[in-house]
């Protein structure tokens, strides 16, 4: 009779374990999402390089920042940045905080998944092989590693493909960096200390700018998704971050960002990145007191309107368009009589003059926010006001947003076919060349803005309200 109580008393607190294990499983399903709602916070652990966080002018900026922050919004809540010293530290210090998330380019890899969960992929990239431009011609692929020195950092998943690469027969050296990240890697790359290094290929068209000796080769991998990682039994949190991936993809908020950071960064010539090195020390100098107090006056970045005057005229105030456009602003005869400026060809009075014409832009089109506002007066200062309207038309008839510049930018080129144009109010344009002098501008700008930027590496951590 013993025996069977014991039996009995056995199995019943067997179910009350398993009873009290699921209820505890299903409460960390949903207690760090409802903890984060209840608190307004949340934390987003990432990385400080020019992919993921940074500083330029005091203000916070990076793809996964903006990703991040666009998230916290989605929750209503504020962004807490957590910034760890490598990547190695991201799962450790997720690990300590299962009311954050990790967004720092992290591959969806198998052995990570035995330590958090992945959300769905939202963006896909390659290894790529860094080389300088003098290498090329002679590494172009994977198969031309053979007998070659590759330096990566120690613990990546650089070096992980390199190995499989190495059983595959390839016989190249490994050169593991316990201290040296990708951009630092690929300064060494430019500096000629290394002669090759491997980066995600986002990584390594994002540093192309900065560094026109490197040339990007062939990759060494397939295409790998990336994603955000949470704490393993965070399902409440990792199934909202993918229906906000879901909304964001779906309304354009994705692509604007996406856009900001990456737009045409991969169709720039090296040649193209040297010459504006080139005009800068040349050219440039004997204009640059005038276009800093100009944009100062006006109220822009004086480091945008370089940007925008060395497209518009490669600094020569002399420069005249098919378009009948003159000077170092390319201002039209009649926006240059309507703004009260006598001489087209001085270069003080073109650069002031086409200030004051972007900043009417600029106050024009106030319904759009922040930079989606710098960006379509830019658009309008190229194309102008009328075909700007036609495109917010046409972009409110395909259910976009009309205010931001991921919109204008899929409908503009739409206004060279005649199924389009032949609707619109100002007829045909040539959309697609605007949609590039953008990318062209604020490819130069990112390249200017590199000196400026503030690595925040003393202070590690830091809040930023929404």
């Amino acid at each position: 009779m013993n025996k069977i109580r014991l039996k009995y008393l056995f199995v019943v607190l067997v179910f009350i374990t398993f009873c009290v294990y699921a209820v505890r499983e299903k409460e960390s399903e949903y207690s760090s999402l409802d903890t984060i709602l209840k608190h307004k916070e949340i934390t987003v652990i990432t990385l400080n390089n020019a992919h993921c966080y940074y500083f330029y002018k005091d203000q916070p900026m990076g793809f996964e920042y903006e990703l991040a922050k666009a998230y916290a919004e989605y929750l209503g809540v504020k962004l807490k940045v957590q910034v760890v010293e490598k990547p190695e530290d991201l799962i450790p210090a997720l690990k300590k905080n299962k009311y954050a998330f990790i967004a720092a380019n992290i591959k969806i890899a198998s052995k990570r998944k035995k330590e958090v969960a992945f959300s769905d992929s939202y963006m896909n990239v390659r290894q790529c092989i860094i080389v300088r431009k003098n290498n090329a011609s002679h590494i172009q692929n994977k198969k031309d590693l053979e007998g070659q020195i590759v330096h990566v950092r120690k613990g990546s998943t650089y070096e992980d493909q390199l190995k499989k690469l190495k059983e595959q027969g390839i016989n190249l050296k490994i050169v593991s960096c316990k201290n040296s990240y990708d951009e630092e890697l690929i300064e060494k790359v430019a500096q000629k200390k290394i002669k090759i290094t491997i980066a995600y290929s986002n990584i390594a068209n994002l540093n192309r700018r900065y560094y026109p000796q490197i040339n990007i080769a062939g990759a060494i991998s397939d295409y790998e998704p990336l994603g955000w990682a949470v704490e393993s039994n965070s399902k409440s949190l990792l199934l909202s971050i993918n229906n906000f991936f879901k909304k964001i993809k779906k309304n354009g908020k994705y692509d604007s960002i996406r856009n900001r950071y990456y737009s045409g960064i991969d169709s720039f010539d090296n040649t193209e990145i040297i010459l504006f090195y080139v005009m800068m020390k040349t050219r440039f100098p004997a204009y640059s007191q005038i276009i800093k107090e100009a944009s100062t006056a006006y109220g822009f970045d004086w480091r945008l309107i370089t940007a925008m005057a060395y497209q518009e005229s490669r600094f020569d105030p002399f420069a005249q368009s098919y378009a009948g456009a003159y000077g170092f602003m390319q201002i039209t005869p009649e926006t240059a009589i309507s703004l009260g400026s006598t001489n087209v060809f001085d270069p003080e009075q073109n650069i002031y003059t086409g200030l004051k014409h972007l900043r009417n832009l600029y106050n024009y089109y106030s319904v759009a926010s922040q930079l989606d506002r710098l960006l379509i007066a830019l658009a309008a200062y190229n194309i102008g006001e009328g075909h700007i309207s036609d495109a917010m038309d046409l972009a409110v008839k395909q259910k976009l947003n009309p205010n931001t510049w991921a919109s204008i930018a899929k409908v503009l080129p739409l206004l060279s076919e005649q199924r389009y144009y032949s609707k619109a109010k100002y007829g045909y344009c040539r959309g697609s060349e605007t949609v590039d002098y953008i990318n062209r501008i604020m490819h130069y700008y990112e390249i200017l803005k590199k000196d400026s930027i503030k690595h925040k590496k003393k202070h590690r951590t830091g809040n930023i309200a929404n």
